[in-house]
């Protein structure tokens, strides 16, 4: 009985990680600077209209532009693989 009661239990509090896990943000949040200077490279590099700069749209990217993205967003908003 006392490992029927220790298997529900632990169903409940993996079943209840699992809900709660759903609810937070993902990733970091920008500012109010950052979210301006992306919609404006979104606006004006977004060439297949998706809301998102690709690998190939941000290869594109004027070399002025890469640099105020690199200032404001020094990660490129990209986790870098583990090697």
């Amino acid at each position: 009985m006392k490992k029927l009661i220790a298997l529900a239990f632990a169903f409940v509090c993996a079943a209840s990680l699992c809900a709660f896990a759903g609810e937070g943000k993902k990733g970091p949040q920008l500012t109010d600077e950052q979210k301006a200077v992306y919609k404006k490279m979104v606006e004006k590099y977004d060439a297949n209209k998706d809301g998102k700069l690709d690998k190939e749209e941000r290869e594109k990217m004027s070399d002025e532009d890469k640099a105020e993205m690199k200032k404001i967003m020094p990660a490129g908003g990209h986790k870098k693989k583990a090697e």
